[in-house]
């Protein structure tokens, strides 16, 4: 009898290792919202890492957190960089595009917990009075990736953060 279950053990170990193999080699995670504020207003919002601590979903998860800004103080060429405790990890930002008030791209470097680079787009388009943000991230999937999405799943993983963020956005954008 502990053969057996040894067995479906093993055959079910290998089964989850061989679908994770099967996964695509990217991912990608979008969320939209339509915050009520002009393109401009919002834009602002995003184009200083300064103004982030007003609605991004983890700067409140370590208020330690260490902080650095670099380059010009907004737009094209700005950069963030911190260091903080395991819910927030250590990493860097850099706005690589910045098409005012209609798009930012950013090239994101977490360092740790664990290394990656990802790009993540912020496009706002007129809408209903207000902006619709689309808030991506697109970036690599490695084999260990793939492993703990086929447990996890990155969309439902980031995809609350994001949320979470437009939520405050709009907060922000009110206030």
């Amino acid at each position: 009898m502990v053969k057996k279950i040894l067995l479906v053990l093993l055959l079910v170990i290998v089964g989850v290792l061989g679908y994770a193999a099967t996964k695509p080699d990217t991912f990608r995670v979008e969320r939209k919202a339509v915050i009520p504020a002009p393109p401009e207003q919002v834009y602002a919002l995003i184009e200083d890492f300064h103004r982030w601590g007003e609605w991004s979903p983890w700067e409140k998860l370590d208020p330690a957190m260490a902080r650095t800004h670099g380059g010009p103080g907004k737009g094209l060429g700005a950069t963030y960089a911190w260091k903080g405790n395991s819910d927030v990890g250590e990493g860097r930002m850099e706005i690589t595009e910045a098409t005012p008030p209609a798009r930012i791209v950013i090239k994101l470097d977490f360092i740790d917990p664990f290394e990656s680079s990802n790009v993540t787009v912020f496009s706002l388009v007129p809408k209903d009075g207000g902006t619709e943000v689309t808030w991506s991230m697109d970036g690599p999937m490695p084999y260990v990736s793939k492993l703990m999405d086929t447990v996890v799943g990155m969309d439902r993983m980031i995809g609350k953060d994001f949320e979470q963020g437009l939520a405050n956005m709009k907060d922000a954008a009110a206030g």
